[in-house]
């Protein structure tokens, strides 16, 4: 995202108190311009926009091919499925195991309670603890075993979802609201990550950027609703303007002036809104009164 700026010849910028019918401030439209550039790399299978196209935020305008990724994707989801069927084999032995230990601890708990009435040798209290032993140490390598395979199903899912994320990332989506200014590419050509698709701007509002003299910043504030003025063909036309920003330090004449004489002049950089009927253009030379006829 950047801004422009066209700057008018040096004698334009200041005019206050040289008299009556002259401006207090010169300056050119600017306005906000985004680099729409493309997320994934391929062929553009389509871009629905041309230069002066009026777009919408989050409006889906073009498509980058898919189709390797969507290869990638089932050959993931293929893997998906071979390793969650490794799982539910696992999960099936250790339900099986667990039904055997319940069994088994009720076969224990009876035992005991015999040997405690001298109905048991101790042979058999020793034998049903060591099986109820045996099976909880299965149980617990079952559980040591399915721990790599549900690690594995994780990471196949982290990859599926990754995949998902560059089919969508393969759709080119305009993010704002704004007129398209410059087209780069056309559909069947190919794209790389990074590479600039399109550029937009809200036009809808443009900004006045001037500069004003120490003299007038006392005369200024934000909010404050100014005169702009634009050259037509029969002579002036008028807007309405609000200033929306004031430059809390000087700075010399823009380095485009190269005289001396002129670079030692301290001015201010002041932004004055202006809403768009259509008539302004980025780069357009316009005129602020102060005061407002």
């Amino acid at each position: 995202m950047r801004k422009i700026l066209f700057l008018l010849p040096v004698f334009s910028l200041l005019a206050c108190g040289n008299g009556a019918d002259e401006a207090d401030a010169y300056g050119n439209f600017e306005a906000t311009e985004v680099t729409v550039s493309a997320e994934a790399n391929g062929k553009i299978e389509s871009l629905k926009l041309d230069e002066g196209d009026v777009l919408k935020a989050n409006e889906q305008v073009g498509l980058i091919d898919t189709l390797q990724l969507y290869f990638a994707k089932e050959q993931l989801k293929a893997t998906q499925n071979t390793v969650a069927s490794k799982t539910a084999v696992v999960s099936t032995q250790e339900k099986v195991l667990q039904e055997q230990l319940k069994t088994t601890l009720i076969e224990q708990k009876r035992i005991h309670d015999m040997f405690a009435e001298k109905a048991a040798t101790q042979r058999q209290v020793d034998e049903i603890d060591g099986k109820v032993n045996v099976l909880n140490e299965q149980i617990t390598n079952v559980k040591t075993q399915n721990r790599p395979i549900v690690n594995e199903v994780k990471s196949v899912a982290v990859q599926v979802a990754k995949i998902n994320d560059q089919i969508e990332k393969s759709k080119v989506v305009n993010p704002i609201n704004g007129t398209v200014l410059a087209k780069y590419v056309e559909p069947g050509e190919v794209t790389a990550f990074g590479k600039p698709l399109y550029k937009i701007a809200d036009v809808s509002q443009l900004t006045l950027r001037v500069y004003v003299g120490e003299k007038q910043l006392p005369q200024l504030k934000i909010g404050q609703k100014v005169n702009v003025k634009i050259d037509v063909e029969d002579g002036m036309k008028d807007y309405s303007g609000t200033i929306s920003w004031i430059a809390s330090n000087a700075e010399f004449t823009p380095k485009i002036i190269q005289t001396k004489e002129e670079r030692v002049n301290l001015v201010y950089a002041v932004k004055v809104l202006v809403k768009n009927d259509g008539s302004l253009k980025i780069g357009m030379p316009a005129e602020v009164w102060l005061k407002q006829e």
